[in-house]
């Protein structure tokens, strides 16, 4: 047999025999691209995922450790079986459960398998250092049948300026009555 004769057979099939090695990388580096972007879609899912579930924990473990400050008189039983209500109820469930007085401590789970996310919250009543607590003594004095608490300034109020004194406004124009009018 000849050589040519393959080389013959070749072509009459529609076959071509080229020495050229690139034939057929656009497919390759295709499947390369989309499979990149493919590994590239799936890692941003999962980050939005857990950005959801970081979230709807920090939602639910605020909302549960109100429920449990609010409900503090029913002692810590009842007012983390509350606490335990509410986180459900956001679609999170209840790791942790103290409560101090009138201050609850309070951590919350969301999400599952590996972007399990845990969120701490706190709620009670305002410190006596905080703005909130000089706010509220100040108001209460004003409401009668409540007891006071002094407020407590942090920092003395500066000595005001006469810089920073007020223009003083121009008297009002009299405006002269109406006259009667006859009958």
């Amino acid at each position: 047999m000849r050589a040519g004769w393959k080389k013959a057979r070749w072509r009459r099939a529609g076959w071509r025999r080229d020495d050229s090695s690139d034939r057929g990388s656009a497919t390759v580096w295709s499947l390369g691209v989309i499979a990149v972007f493919g590994v590239v879609f799936v890692v941003v899912l999962a980050l939005g995922q857990a950005v959801v579930n970081r979230h709807r924990a920090a939602g639910g473990a605020d909302l549960a450790a109100l429920a449990a400050a609010d409900h503090w008189a029913d002692g810590t039983t009842g007012a983390c079986a509350r606490a335990d209500r509410v986180a459900r109820a956001q679609g999170t469930r209840l790791v942790r459960c103290v409560l101090v007085g009138e201050t609850s401590d309070v951590t919350a789970a969301a999400g599952g398998g590996p972007f399990v996310t845990e969120v701490r919250a706190r709620a009670g009543p305002p410190g006596p250092d905080s703005d909130l607590a000089s706010n509220s003594a100040q108001a209460s004095d004003s409401i009668p049948g409540q007891g006071s608490v002094p407020a407590q300034d942090p920092l003395p109020a500066p000595e005001p300026s006469p810089a920073d004194a007020p223009a003083a406004a121009p008297a009002p124009a009299r405006v002269p009555a109406p006259a009667p009018v006859p009958p």
